[in-house]
């Protein structure tokens, strides 16, 4: 059995402290089986993207399994096309590598990270930008060089604060159609994270805000985020996974017919 080790992001030390009791052992899966083995039995998935991850040779890429069919869910319709896409968190590169591979020559890749070593990898599969996710100003300079942007993947520090700050500063930005998606939302439970169970002040509690701003026409309360207002179409949320989508929400109308 493959044991995936989760001691880099939940030290045993601080496993109460931030509220995290789970037997990280038991995340496991039939090594021998392999990863494609896994992702196809249990999610029903077979897409290019599946082989692109499982059969990387190159640069090293850390993802949960369960989130390559989703991925691909959101993301396939974006494919062969100059698609704008920003990774925040570069990691060693392998993500970014994949992405270009699985949009094409003609998309336009970049990603950001705080860790100026990353800035070594610059120009190989996009373009690296070192600056903070939590700096509104960094973030637009980067989607102006862009020239606008259509997905954001915030893979980076997983601070609750981070991942809010970047969304307001980002999400006003993202093209008709475009779509924002936030991931290893698993930290929002972790108090060292910012988060914690049950608090409102964890990325969950900033997503049910969205969703009862989007639902604005049907309450009479103050929205919490005013200049977010009707550009929301639809949140999805999956196991550590938020997405949102980007367009103009129209207050609705209906009809009866004939």
């Amino acid at each position: 059995m493959f044991k995936f080790n989760l001691a880099r992001l939940v030290p045993n030390s601080l496993r109460s402290w931030w509220g995290f009791s789970k037997d990280i052992g038991g995340m496991s899966f039939e090594e021998s089986l392999g990863i494609q083995h896994d992702i196809q039995h249990k999610y029903q998935f077979d897409g290019e993207l599946l082989d692109l991850f499982s059969r990387n040779q190159g640069q090293p890429v850390h993802k949960w399994h369960h989130y390559i069919p989703y991925y691909d869910r959101y993301f396939s319709r974006f494919r062969q096309s100059p698609v704008r896409f920003l990774e925040i968190g570069v990691f060693r590169g392998g993500s970014l590598a994949m992405w270009r591979k699985y949009f094409g020559e003609e998309s336009i890749i970049f990603g950001i990270d705080s860790d100026p070593s990353c800035g070594s990898l610059n120009g190989q599969a996009g373009q690296v930008r070192i600056g903070s996710q939590n700096d509104p100003d960094f973030l637009k300079q980067v989607v102006r060089e862009m020239g606008g942007v259509d997905i954001v993947l915030d893979d980076g520090s997983h601070q609750t604060k981070h991942q809010i700050e970047s969304f307001k500063a980002l999400f006003p930005d993202i093209s008709e159609g475009g779509v924002y998606m936030v991931e290893d939302l698993h930290t929002s439970y972790w108090r060292g994270y910012g988060g914690g169970y049950g608090r409102r002040s964890n990325f969950f509690g900033f997503s049910s805000d969205m969703i009862n701003d989007m639902h604005h026409w049907w309450h009479f309360n103050r929205l919490k985020h005013p200049t977010l207002k009707d550009m929301c179409t639809g949140v999805h949320v999956h196991d550590s996974i938020a997405v949102f989508e980007k367009g103009r929400a129209y207050e609705p109308t209906h009809s009866l017919v004939p």
